[in-house]
């Protein structure tokens, strides 16, 4: 019963992570900021372009069709990425006995989650194609790679037990 209580933290611990991620770095008015602020030539502009990877938004200034679909991708993706991060700490944090490979496995969920969300929502877009959705999923998965650690740092701090 403690591995299940562990790995429930686990996945809670990785998930309120992702989302916070996504709410805080991921929304409208920090997106804009970044696209409008961060010189994406400096290590410091470029990783805040990262971090601002799962972009959603709330309104369209105008909306044509092809708007509306790549909105409906963007926000389904910040949504699916949550979701993934969730269903791969599920299903592998039962084996977790915790310090570096539930970090490693915390890093590795938002690697895959992000890829997965950015390959399946690439579909939506418009102009969709095999090729659009390999490059969104290398997209997603450094977004991933460069921000996962944080998730990686929530899954192996967690603490098990309890019900």
């Amino acid at each position: 019963m403690a591995i299940l209580g562990r790995a429930r933290t686990a996945t809670g611990a990785g998930v309120i992570t992702t989302l916070i991620l996504v709410l805080l770095f991921g929304n409208q008015a920090f997106t804009e900021w970044v696209g409008k602020h961060a010189n994406p030539d400096t290590v410091w502009g470029w990783f805040l372009r990262k971090l601002a990877w799962p972009a959603w938004a709330v309104g369209l200034h105008d909306e044509s069709t092809s708007q509306v679909r790549d909105l409906l991708a963007q926000d389904l993706r910040a949504l699916l990425l949550v979701a993934f991060v969730a269903a791969v700490l599920g299903i592998s944090s039962k084996s977790l006995s915790g310090g570096g490979g539930a970090f490693i496995l915390g890093w590795a969920a938002l690697i895959f989650g992000s890829a997965l969300a950015a390959f399946f929502t690439a579909f939506i877009a418009s102009n969709a194609s095999w090729l659009g959705a390999f490059q969104a999923a290398a997209d997603g998965s450094a977004y991933g790679l460069f921000v996962g650690w944080l998730v990686g740092i929530a899954v192996s701090s967690a603490k098990g037990g309890g019900s």
